[in-house]
C-alpha cells in the first residue's frame, strides 16, 4: 500500500519558500497549500462535484487563514459534498446572499416600506414615523442587514428609548419595527419578524388619558376664552371648530376643502385619514358651516382647510391647537386638543341625554347594529344631524352664560 502523506504542520507552511514555478504542499482530504513564485501562499481544496466533474475551492491566503481555519473550511466543504451539495456553488450563493444583505439594511428596507405605504397614512403620521425611526432606530440597527438582525439588537434600541422614560413611545416604535420586518419577510429579505420575541420585554406603558374639561360651567368659560383668543386666524378657526365637530386633532388639521360640502353641510373624511380606516361623515351645524364659509375666503384657494402658516403645501402643525390652549392659560393637565372629544362624549350623554349609540357613531368609534354588523358612515344620518345641531346650539348657550344643565336640551317635547 502506498504511504499516506502526513498532514502539514504550521512550521512547514510558514517556512515553505517560493520556487521558479508554483508548487503545492498537501494536507490531506483534497486540501493543499499552493506556494506562488511571488511568495504568496493560498489554501485550496480539490474535489469532485456531485455531477462528476473536478473542481477546486479557494479558502484564502496563508497566514491570514491559519492551518486550523483552513481545515475547518475543508470539513465544512466535505460535509456539503456528503449531502450531495457542491461547496463551490454554495460558496457563490452565500457570497451573493451577503452582497444582497449588505444592500438591504434595516434603514434601506424601512425607507422603502415608508415610501410604499405612504398613501395609507396621513402626512403627519408619515413624518412622525420617519422621525421616530431616524432618531431612535437607525443610529442603532439602521446599518445592519435586515436579515441578520436578532431580537436583542432591536431591544437594545428600545431600551435606550425606555431609559428616557418614553415607555409608550418604545411600544409604538417596536410595533413600527415589526411592520418593517414583516415588509422584509414579504419581500424575501428576512426570515421572520424578530419583534415577535419581544412581547413582554418592555415595561408596561401607562394608560394614557387626554386631559379634558367635561363640566358645563368650565366648558362655557373655555368657549368664551376661545372666542376671545387673538392668535393666528387659522388657529382661532381650528379652536372654534374643534368642539363643534369633535373629531381627532389629526383629522381636523388635515381636513381638505374637497372633503367638505358646505351646501350639503357635510364633511366626508376618507378612511385613509381615520384611525379605524373607514370613511366617516360629519354633519355640520349651521354654526360650523358659517365658520367654514368665513375661513374659505382665507384658505379656500389651497388644498387644506387649515394650512401651515409657513407653507400651504402642508397642513397645520400638530402642536398648533395645544399651543393655543396653553397661550390661553389652559395647561396640558387641564385641556388638550383631543379633550374636545371627551367633552362632547360626557356632556352629550350625562347632561343632554343624547343617545349613546349616536354619540359613539359620531366619535367614529366601532358601533354595531343588533346583528353585529358595523354601521356605515351614513347610518342614522338624520338623527345625527339633529344631534349635532343641538350640540352646537348648546355650546352657544353655555358660552353666552346660560345655565343649561337640563337633559334633552333643544329636543322637541
Amino acid at each position: 500500500m502506498p504511504k499516506l502523506a502526513k498532514p502539514l504542520t504550521d512550521t512547514q507552511a510558514r517556512s515553505a519558500k517560493p520556487k521558479e514555478k508554483a508548487y503545492t504542499l498537501a494536507d490531506g482530504g483534497g486540501m493543499y497549500l499552493e506556494i506562488m513564485p511571488s511568495g504568496s501562499k493560498v489554501w485550496r481544496m480539490a474535489y469532485r462535484q456531485p455531477n462528476g466533474k473536478n473542481n477546486r475551492l479557494t479558502f484564502g491566503p496563508y497566514p491570514e487563514i491559519s492551518l486550523l481555519d483552513a481545515r475547518t473550511k475543508r470539513a465544512a466543504a466535505r460535509k456539503l459534498l456528503a449531502e450531495g451539495i457542491d461547496p463551490g456553488q454554495a460558496k457563490r450563493e452565500d457570497k451573493h446572499a451577503r452582497s444582497v444583505a449588505a444592500i438591504h439594511t434595516f434603514e434601506a428596507v424601512a425607507r422603502a416600506w415608508l415610501a410604499k405605504t405612504a398613501a395609507d397614512r396621513a402626512i403627519s403620521t408619515q413624518e412622525k414615523n420617519t422621525a421616530w425611526l431616524e432618531r431612535n432606530i437607525f443610529p442603532v440597527i439602521g446599518a445592519m442587514p435586515v436579515s441578520t438582525i436578532k431580537p436583542r439588537d432591536v431591544l437594545s434600541a428600545l431600551h435606550i428609548i425606555e431609559a428616557r422614560g418614553a415607555i409608550e413611545s418604545a411600544h409604538k416604535i417596536k410595533q413600527l419595527c415589526g411592520q418593517v420586518f414583516r415588509f422584509a419577510v414579504a419581500g424575501g429579505l428576512a426570515e421572520r419578524d424578530v419583534t415577535a420575541d419581544l412581547r413582554d420585554a418592555l415595561a408596561t406603558a401607562p394608560e394614557a388619558h387626554y386631559a379634558a374639561i367635561t363640566e358645563p360651567k368650565q366648558a362655557g368659560e373655555l368657549l368664551r376664552s376661545i372666542h376671545a383668543y387673538t392668535g393666528h386666524p387659522y388657529a382661532v378657526a381650528a379652536l372654534k371648530l374643534s368642539p363643534l365637530v369633535f373629531v381627532r386633532p389629526g383629522e381636523l388639521r388635515a381636513a381638505e376643502w374637497t372633503e367638505i360640502d358646505l351646501d350639503a353641510a357635510e364633511w366626508r373624511i376618507p378612511g385613509s385619514k381615520m384611525k379605524m380606516k373607514t370613511d366617516h361623515l360629519v354633519p355640520l351645524s349651521t354654526q360650523a358651516v358659517e365658520l367654514l364659509r368665513a375661513l374659505h375666503s382665507m384658505t379656500g384657494h389651497g388644498k387644506y382647510v387649515f394650512p401651515s402658516v409657513r407653507t400651504g403645501e402642508r397642513c397645520m402643525s400638530e402642536n398648533t391647537i395645544n399651543a393655543a390652549l396653553r397661550a390661553m392659560g389652559y395647561g396640558k393637565e387641564v385641556m388638550t386638543g383631543h379633550g374636545f372629544r371627551a367633552m362632547a362624549r360626557t356632556i352629550m350623554d350625562e347632561v343632554l341625554g343624547e343617545r349613546v349609540d349616536l354619540i359613539e357613531h359620531q366619535l367614529a368609534h366601532a358601533v354595531k347594529d343588533p346583528n353585529g354588523r358595523a354601521y356605515n358612515r351614513t347610518a342614522h344620518l338624520p338623527a345625527r344631524r339633529l344631534m349635532m345641531q343641538r350640540w352646537a346650539d348648546y355650546l352657544d348657550a353655555i358660552r353666552q352664560g346660560g345655565n343649561v344643565v337640563v337633559a334633552n336640551f333643544g329636543k322637541a317635547a
